[in-house]
C-alpha cells in the first residue's frame, strides 16, 4: 500500500522539522558551555547574592557552571582584591575563593 502524494509530502515535511529541531537543540546545548555569561533575572539574582556575601564591590564577570557550581560571580572588592563567589541553583552561596585571575582569564596560560 503506497502513500498518496499529499500524505507523502506531509510526512517528508514533518521529518524535516524533526531533523531541524534536533539540530537546533544540539547547537543550543553546544553553545551553553561553562563560560556563558549570565543575563536577565538570573544575572540580577546572582549579582545580588554575591554582593550580599562580599558586603559590596564591583562585579567584573559572571558565568554559568564554573567548578561544579550553578553560577559564578567575580567581584572586585573595595581594597582591590578579586574574589569568586560560587552559587547553587537557588542562588545560595556554596563557596568563595580568592581569584587572582583577571576578568575573562581562564588561567590556561598559568605556569
Amino acid at each position: 500500500m503506497s502513500m498518496r502524494p499529499k500524505t507523502k509530502w506531509i510526512a517528508i515535511g514533518v521529518l524535516a522539522l524533526v531533523v531541524i529541531g534536533a539540530g537546533t537543540g544540539m547547537a543550543l546545548t553546544a553553545a551553553s558551555d561553562d563560560d556563558e555569561p549570565l543575563s536577565g533575572s538570573t544575572l540580577d539574582k546572582a549579582v545580588a547574592a554575591a554582593l550580599a556575601e562580599t558586603g559590596g564591590g564591583t562585579v567584573t564577570e559572571t558565568e554559568r557552571g564554573d567548578d561544579g557550581t550553578a553560577y559564578s560571580v567575580e567581584v572586585r572588592l573595595d581594597d582591590g582584591e578579586q574574589v569568586e563567589v560560587n552559587l547553587d541553583e537557588n542562588f545560595e552561596v556554596v563557596g568563595q575563593d580568592a581569584d587572582d585571575d583577571g576578568p575573562g582569564d581562564d588561567g590556561a596560560n598559568d605556569d
